[in-house]
């Protein structure tokens, strides 16, 4: 007995606490805040005045209203316009105008629906000939590409189950001449990359944290096999590393939205070699065939021996000559960097799957998103927002020190585990230290998404309409000041 009490003595020593690196002058970039809450009360009280004048009272506001946001958009589709341009300050203000009239009158959602398509479309056609490194370029382009996703999401979030739209909202055709296959109605290519939301706190983490907040935790590359057409996914998971999945295993995984993207056909390497994007793939399947990748929990995009999610795409592509991630992410708070230094991770500057809508070398070709999958979005959204003003504050995360020993031991079964191919509880990778912090984590942030779950049913039984998103903030920002002043 003695020895057993030792050896759990031993086990109880804490690690050494994570030595966070220097701020590098390339990660000192402004993080981007709206800081516009007056904005979103006013366009939340303009929807309340026009829902209750009825279709008929505002038609003709919103027929103008859509006009005018097409006549912006032929200005800028018609000219090759530098980042300053006026055209694209008077397109965000008269598309977020534009948001409470749908909302009150959605019979136009559809239009609403392809004026945003558009708008990507042409921004991305702009940001072709711009410098995205640039922080205030970067900063247009979130604001327009982010804005106008946030403000359609928003009318959806509003309309009732009968008048909701498609799930999946088409791109830009982009020509292919790699061999292809069909995701639920699209027509993929090999080359393709996926990238997506999952549903898993730590998702909403990936996705939320970040100088420029973003929608996707995910990101996978799509082979299709040019003899037989089956389609292989490659893609690298916190619990297995890289791994291949079919179609099916791909979306048995919760998405709560799911994006294609494209190498534009026009880039020279492509036009050089057009089944270039089809070879990435292959070679990145090759390589997954024929070892074990680990996770890379450190983020660390210039070591590849191990990968996380945007690795495997970076890598795949980079053997080719085509850089992705033209504009990097930066974690520059430091609640934000302490937070996923809990989770193993030591770089900073990084690739966020969130950046690649960004990225000019690529067309949005489809997008799946529906109102009952964007509800749980933007709650998780919302509570890891306020998760991480806690943390700027101060807050950590912890564990009970006498579960340190049983997670460790735990880790020792992973490890065997894991050496015969298994996966265990505790990720490889991943410390025992960490898999605790990360079950704190993970519980935090489902007692908050059951409070903001009640105060949404309950603003939109004293509303009359469910809780924009700058609401669902307020919601969790109570809901976190009780829960970490209860701890």
């Amino acid at each position: 007995m003695s020895s057993i009490a030792l050896l759990y003595l031993v086990l109880l020593i804490p690690e050494s606490p994570p030595q966070l690196p220097p701020v590098q002058q390339s990660e000192m970039i402004r993080p981007f805040i709206w800081n516009q809450d007056a904005r979103w009360d006013s366009l939340e009280a303009k929807f309340v005045l026009l829902k209750s004048a009825g279709c008929e009272a505002i038609r003709p506001a919103l027929h103008s209203g859509i006009q005018n946001v097409g006549e912006i958009l032929a200005r800028i589709e018609s000219n090759s316009l530098g980042p300053t341009s006026p055209e694209f300050h008077q397109l965000e203000e008269q598309f977020f105008s534009l948001a409470p009239l749908i909302g009150a009158c959605p019979e136009s959602v559809q239009t609403y629906l392809a004026l945003s398509s558009s708008v990507r479309k042409a921004l991305k056609e702009q940001s072709k000939h711009w410098d995205i490194t640039n922080g205030g370029i970067r900063e247009l382009l979130y604001r327009l590409l982010y804005g106008e996703r946030s403000a359609v999401e928003e009318v959806i979030l509003q309309l009732p189950p009968e008048q909701q739209p498609p799930a999946l909202l088409m791109g830009t055709v982009e020509p292919s001449a790699t061999p292809s296959a069909t995701l639920l109605g699209v027509t993929i290519h090999s080359g393709d990359i996926l990238v997506s939301r999952g549903g898993a706190p730590t998702s909403a983490l990936i996705a939320r944290g970040n100088d420029f907040q973003g929608n996707f935790s995910h990101t996978a590359i799509v082979h299709v096999d040019s003899a037989s057409r089956i389609v292989s996914i490659i893609e690298s998971h916190i619990e297995r590393g890289v791994a291949i999945a079919t179609i099916d295993d791909y979306l048995r995984d919760t998405k709560l939205r799911v994006m294609v993207l494209r190498i534009r056909s026009d880039l020279p390497a492509l036009i050089h070699d057009p089944l270039l994007p089809h070879k990435a793939a292959s070679t990145i399947l090759a390589r997954a065939h024929s070892q074990h990748i680990p996770y890379d929990f450190s983020m660390d995009y210039t070591d590849t021996s191990k990968l996380f999610c945007s690795e495997v795409v970076s890598a795949a592509y980079d053997k080719f000559g085509i850089k992705l991630w033209m504009g990097m992410s930066n974690l520059s708070s430091p609640g934000l960097r302490a937070l996923l230094a809990d989770f193993g991770v030591r770089h900073f500057e990084t690739q966020e799957p969130s950046d690649l809508e960004y990225d000019p070398q690529l067309t949005v070709v489809a997008e799946w998103r529906d109102g009952e999958t964007l509800r749980k979005d933007h709650i998780d959204n919302a509570v890891t927002d306020v998760i991480l003003e806690a943390a700027d504050r101060g807050f950590r995360l912890r564990y009970d020190s006498y579960m340190l020993p049983i997670a460790r031991i735990v880790k020792v079964y992973c490890f065997v585990l894991n050496a015969f191919g298994f996966e265990g509880p505790i990720p490889e990778g991943m410390s025992a230290t960490s898999a605790l912090k990360h079950e704190h984590y993970k519980s935090l942030h489902m007692m908050i998404v059951e409070d903001v779950k009640k105060g949404s049913d309950q603003f939109r039984q004293e509303h009359g309409f469910n809780p924009p998103y700058w609401e669902l903030l307020r919601i969790a920002r109570t809901s976190a000041k009780k829960l970490l002043d209860e701890k």
